[in-house]
């Protein structure tokens, strides 16, 4: 058995587990830790608590110290420098003429990297800007290009629902969300009605598919054959939350019944209809080819992959790294 704590960085994010080094942490407490970013000042989610060594992602990285009232003043006044970091970068932005939006900017507690995050349409050439702010702030600058349900997370906001964004409130991490969940619901294909704030599918799609997906199983499909107490008939339509089905009495001419899906047993189950027209197709594929980039808390910003010849491939490869991931001392 091990011995680990939950450090959480940011108000919603992912939760690190880390080695106590003989401290009792208790939930709610901030701690002085070192990550691969550097020297970083983190609240306690999880306090002491003992896992499976299996479960344990070894090596862990310990705890430093229980944080002071001097480091929480650091940590104040680092959050009030990033601020200020942000203004300049801004003002550096437009002076280059750059096509890209800053969202956030982060500093560690040693002030040993400050991390800019911007969301662009495509690639962009920020080698001058990085220059510019290595040599105002003098420390390691690293910019960081980020999807739009990143930038959503960090900004926040309201949902459609009136409720504050899920991804800003609760979410840990993003999930897969596809078209086909969509279509499990019975919901509209209207890409604005099943698109969020970020303009890509909305991330409660998720919520719900599996008990959709598992009622689906003993729900008759719209146009199959089935029998019910009162004969045979054939399904008009289904409500897959209240687990009925309406159905049209072969030997009947009066409006179609309702009865449980329990209750009907299937004959000839009905083909799957394509609900999707084709006009939408191009904008449905487009919310979900991005939805299915699963975010994290660092980001690459690095697009999918495509052929290359084997002659560019090496310096095209070289001129991405130098462009994506610059760091400056």
């Amino acid at each position: 058995m091990a011995t680990i704590v939950g450090i959480r960085f940011k108000k919603v994010g992912k939760v690190y587990h880390f080695d106590p080094n003989g401290l009792d942490i208790h939930a709610g407490q901030h701690v002085i830790v070192e990550t691969a970013r550097g020297i970083e000042c983190g609240e306690c989610a999880q306090g002491n608590r003992e896992i499976d060594d299996e479960n344990v992602v070894k090596p862990l990285k310990k705890v430093i110290r229980i944080a002071t009232e001097t480091d929480l003043q650091v940590a104040r006044g680092n959050e009030q420098q990033a601020k200020e970091a942000f203004d300049i970068c801004k003002k550096k932005i437009s002076e280059h003429k750059l096509d890209m939006n800053l969202v956030s900017v982060e500093c560690t507690f040693d002030l040993n990297k400050i991390l800019f995050y911007f969301t662009a349409d495509g690639r962009v050439d920020f080698r001058g800007l990085v220059k510019d702010l290595a040599s105002i702030f003098r420390t390691r600058i690293e910019l960081r290009q980020i999807g739009v349900r990143d930038e959503a997370k960090m900004v926040g906001g309201l949902g459609i629902c009136g409720r504050e964004l899920c991804c800003a409130s609760y979410l840990e991490d993003f999930q897969p969300v596809s078209i086909n969940m969509a279509k499990d619901q019975n919901l509209s294909l209207n890409p604005t009605k099943i698109s969020g704030t970020c303009g890509r599918l909305m991330c409660c799609l998720k919520y719900e598919h599996d008990g959709y997906h598992e009622m689906q199983k003993i729900t008759p499909r719209v146009d199959s054959v089935v029998q019910t107490p009162e004969g045979k008939g054939t399904v008009v339509s289904t409500q897959v939350i209240c687990g009925t089905c309406k159905v049209q009495l072969d030997d009947s001419d009066d409006a179609p019944k309702t009865f449980a899906c329990s209750d009907c047993c299937i004959i000839k189950s009905g083909k799957r209809k394509c609900e999707n027209k084709k006009n939408d197709t191009d904008e449905l594929d487009i919310l979900e080819e991005d939805t299915k980039l699963v975010a994290s808390e660092e980001p690459d910003g690095e697009k999918p992959r495509r052929k290359r010849n084997r002659n560019n491939q090496r310096k095209r490869k070289k001129s991405s790294d130098d462009e994506f991931e610059h760091v400056t001392e």
